[in-house]
């Protein structure tokens, strides 16, 4: 089996690897960061956990626990309309205050909460939008980048509208992501992953485009779309 620094040296260049965790059990999510600690990762992405919609203190409880149980730096998903329960920013910016909580993927779907924790982080703490279509409005409101699905195809566009917009090259960065939105839209028109699956199993980047129950695969009419904009994208110049 191939191994993280093996895939690095291939590339040329060190890529930072985080493993997800989740679960509602605090204790049973310990025990899995434990039995990875030898694994080539450089560090978790840690969702809340799901179902049980814990209070704040238990939500700040289950997070310190995690967050003592590794020397690995953490970044926090906060994505409530999957777990049930949103972590507010006061307790959030109380684990920011941990040397290994490093940033948060940040899906509040709430404008004014992420507003809020732009200008309450502390220093150094990373605001990363998981929202695939608030990508640009996250990077102009001072996000730090972004954990994106749909930048798993066009990767270097996705980029490039964050480079355009660091450097002061505004409207450059809207024209790209006018055209990035529109594949966006796409990729979440049926539940996600399976539309972005349907096209890297069709590039021949994965093997397969099947999902795991509930989860099924997409559309024939969705499928028809993707393959009409992913002809379309081989055949420009």
């Amino acid at each position: 089996m191939r191994s993280v620094s093996d895939e690095q040296q291939e590339i040329g260049t060190p890529i930072p690897v985080l493993l997800g965790v989740s679960g509602s059990n605090t204790r049973k999510v310990i025990e899995y960061i434990s039995y990875t600690a030898g694994w080539p990762i450089d560090g978790y992405l840690v969702s809340g956990p799901a179902y049980s919609r814990p209070s704040q203190v238990g939500l700040l409880s289950h997070f310190e626990a995690i967050a003592d149980a590794t020397t690995r730096p953490l970044v926090i998903y906060n994505i409530p309309y999957r777990t049930g329960v949103n972590l507010s920013n006061d307790a959030l910016i109380r684990l920011a205050g941990r040397d290994n909580v490093i940033g948060i993927k940040d899906c509040c779907a709430d404008a004014e909460q992420t507003l809020d924790l732009l200008k309450r982080r502390p220093q150094n703490f990373a605001v990363m939008t998981g929202e695939d279509l608030a990508y640009h409005a996250a990077l102009c409101a001072g996000a730090d980048g972004a954990i994106l699905s749909a930048a798993h195809l066009m990767t270097q566009e996705f980029a490039q509208v964050q480079i355009d917009l660091f450097n002061g090259h505004v409207s450059e960065a809207r024209t790209k992501w006018y055209d990035l939105h529109d594949l966006t839209k796409l990729l979440f028109a049926e539940p996600s992953p399976g539309p972005l699956k349907h096209w890297l199993w069709r590039n021949g980047l994965i093997e397969s485009r099947e999902l795991r129950l509930p989860m099924t695969t997409i559309s024939d009419v969705l499928a028809e779309r993707i393959d009409t904009r992913a002809m379309a994208l081989t055949c420009s110049p």
